[in-house]
């Protein structure tokens, strides 16, 4: 499959996935500065800001490209779940996209294949775009447990999932060894672990299903190793954390998107 297929049939996605940092002052400054410098790129551009300031996020980047994502949320609609932020809320404010099963989610707030099955489901019903998140540990990749911890969270995570939604949903491929940890999985053990999930996704649906879904990297993405990661047939963009907290850092990247 060829680069070129790849961006006639899929979208290039920049997500900044800030975490718990930023407080309002600064979400306004950074957001501020991307909307002044963004430049026109063949790119769909998200930022995923905390809970407290999403309302604030959208309210700044109204009439622009940008689009706010949520870092996680509850599959039910509402009901005694103390500190959970349901879907009809988040459709409710006009958030478009939500981060589910991101690997600090499963490491300290207890995610599991299970639950990120249920959002996805519960995310699709609301019209929101599920980024699902997968990735295995360096003790699985050491024992040679990439492929069946990946095949068990995609699989689970679209299980349900209609021939007409699989196109709404984007996977975001993140090793766990790479996140935060300045380690970055090399465009070609990227390529091979992403071109290993879009063959999942054929098996599920079809090889044109397979094509529209949009496949990022997740694994301290920044300026430096952006290039050549996007050059990779089956990398369609980025989960970035640390390096989209500064507009500045952010654009570095945004601006090398071919």
């Amino acid at each position: 499959m060829s680069k070129e297929r790849n961006e006639d049939m899929r979208k290039t996605i920049l997500a900044g996935n800030w975490k718990m940092n930023q407080t309002s002052s600064m979400v306004h400054a950074e957001l501020q500065s991307l909307l002044q410098q963004l430049p026109a790129v063949q790119a769909e551009i998200i930022v995923a800001p905390s809970f407290l300031y999403i309302t604030q996020a959208i309210q700044l980047t109204k009439e622009s490209p940008i689009h706010i994502a949520a870092q996680t949320m509850h599959w039910e609609e509402k009901g005694a779940f103390t500190g959970e932020v349901s879907p009809t809320m988040l459709a409710d404010v006009n958030v478009t996209h939500v981060i589910l099963g991101h690997s600090e989610r499963r490491m300290y707030s207890n995610e599991t294949n299970e639950t990120v099955h249920k959002k996805v489901q519960a995310a699709l019903a609301h019209q929101l775009t599920p980024i699902i998140c997968c990735g295995e540990t360096l003790e699985e990749r050491e024992k040679g447990q990439m492929e069946s911890v990946i095949s068990t969270q995609i699989q689970c995570a679209l299980s349900g999932v209609r021939e007409n939604e699989i196109k709404q949903c984007v996977i975001a491929y993140e090793p766990v060894w790479a996140i935060g940890t300045g380690k970055t999985a090399t465009p070609e053990q990227a390529q091979e672990v992403c071109a290993f999930i879009r063959s999942l996704i054929v098996a599920m649906y079809t090889k044109e299903q397979s094509e529209e879904v949009s496949i990022l990297y997740g694994g301290s993405m920044n300026a430096t190793n952006v290039s050549q990661l996007l050059k990779q047939p089956d990398i369609d963009g980025g989960l970035i954390g640390g390096a989209s907290l500064r507009a500045e850092d952010f654009l570095a990247i945004i601006k090398q998107v071919p």
